[in-house]
């Protein structure tokens, strides 16, 4: 099989040695006629490597491998490593986790989360639906529990981050299809640190449910004991559950999604927590943080876990300004000395551009604010390090302390 090469600019020589796994299409030098899903091999001064083509993203080339075309050998190879890199996980109360987490694990352009004994795929590059099936056959081998993979595919995403989160007002839920063994249930219970959840992987946000906050949430966990807590953009109550486990005092979580109040009360009723201190509120989380805060009331926490309010760089401007916004208005719905747990998974922002953004909210806000913990994704979201653009979750606990 001919392969077709692929010359891009000398100046990325250093950090594609690095490891950086993207070559986007300005930096090709010549065009060709080449279709999404084609390998090609990339010259770059004496480095070369081997890659999936995409046609239509600004991200043309995913890189693989250095030494050779990647074959089903080589995928079975970087699924198995993934595999044992999450042996620790599979060790504590935990089935859902994300078993492959695209360039982070060395297939790029697409993921792989579990739950319980099934496994879903979702590829959010054009070309990486080729090596689908190849996955697919190397996570049955990995696992002779696994009873079914899926695939959901979505639209290609040319945006740094592709793979960090979105609400569902942004696109809708993409349809599982059975790649191999059964189709999982529309009822399937999942477990995170002894918590259950109801996981749909036909029609929930990305492949099911949010899987990257897991460790977040359990920090949540021991901090709101005798606490009154507001979560906001709460999804299914993920947040919830564990700050009611950690015996919150009382929880409102606040989405506007369709069916959401009904999801989040099964999954409290599921764990036997006590409904009565929580109450769900279907509005606008801006709008809801508004009125709160012009009526004086006020919390002891608030969660703020937003969509990705940039997928592009040319929407950073506005997504700054939203994220000070809603925590501004965050910052004045506590009381003194509450906590204001907040995350963004906007790639485009960085951890230092979020701190700067929270000290502006502070400012507005009329309120200092310190910052008392700082964390990211968990260690199923591995980062290579010469790919920073990996890292696209931030989580803050700040405390509101007044003027002072």
């Amino acid at each position: 099989m001919t392969i077709p090469e692929v010359s891009v600019d000398p100046a990325l020589k250093s950090r594609l040695v690095a490891g950086h796994p993207w070559i986007y299409r300005n930096h090709v030098r010549e065009s060709q006629r080449l279709v999404s899903g084609q390998w090609v091999r990339v010259r770059c001064g004496s480095f070369s490597a081997y890659g999936l083509w995409d046609a239509r993203s600004a991200i043309a080339v995913r890189l693989f491998s250095r030494s050779a075309p990647p074959d089903a050998n080589w995928i079975a190879e970087r699924v198995w490593e993934a595999w044992e890199g999450r042996a620790a996980i599979r060790e504590t109360a935990t089935t859902a986790y994300r078993w492959i987490y695209g360039e982070g694990d060395g297939l790029p352009g697409l993921v792989v989360d579990r739950y319980g004994d099934y496994a879903v795929l979702q590829t959010y590059a054009e070309s990486a639906r080729v090596v689908a099936p190849m996955v697919a056959s190397a996570l049955r081998a990995c696992d002779p529990a696994l009873r079914g993979v899926g695939l959901r595919e979505r639209p290609s995403d040319d945006a740094p981050g592709a793979e960090e989160r979105e609400t569902g007002d942004e696109e809708a839920p993409t349809a599982l299809r059975v790649l191999w063994g059964e189709a999982p249930p529309p009822d399937l219970v999942v477990q995170e640190h002894g918590l259950y959840v109801y996981a749909d992987l036909y029609r929930g946000q990305k492949t099911g449910l949010f899987l990257d906050h897991r460790e977040n949430r359990r920090t949540v966990e021991g901090l709101v004991r005798g606490r009154t807590v507001l979560n906001c953009f709460a999804y299914t109550g993920g947040f919830s559950l564990y700050a009611l486990r950690g015996q919150a005092a009382h929880v409102i979580s606040v989405d506007l999604g369709k069916g959401l109040a009904e999801a989040a009360a099964a999954n409290v009723a599921l764990n036997r927590l006590d409904a009565s201190r929580h109450q769900f509120v279907t509005e606008d989380c801006f709008a809801l943080l508004d009125a709160y805060a012009k009526a004086g009331q006020r919390f002891q926490a608030v969660i703020l876990d937003p969509p990705s309010f940039a997928r592009q760089k040319r929407s950073l401007h506005g997504a700054m300004r939203a994220y000070v916004r809603i925590n501004s208005l965050a910052l004045r719905c506590l009381e003194p000395g509450g906590l204001l747990i907040s995350a963004s998974c906007t790639s485009q922002v960085g951890p230092e551009q979020f701190r700067a953004l929270l000290a502006d909210a502070g400012v507005q806000a009329q309120t200092r604010v310190q910052i008392v913990h700082e964390a990211g994704q968990p260690a199923d979201h591995p980062v290579p390090a010469g790919f920073p653009e990996g890292r696209y979750l931030k989580f803050v606990v700040a405390r509101a302390l007044g003027q002072g």
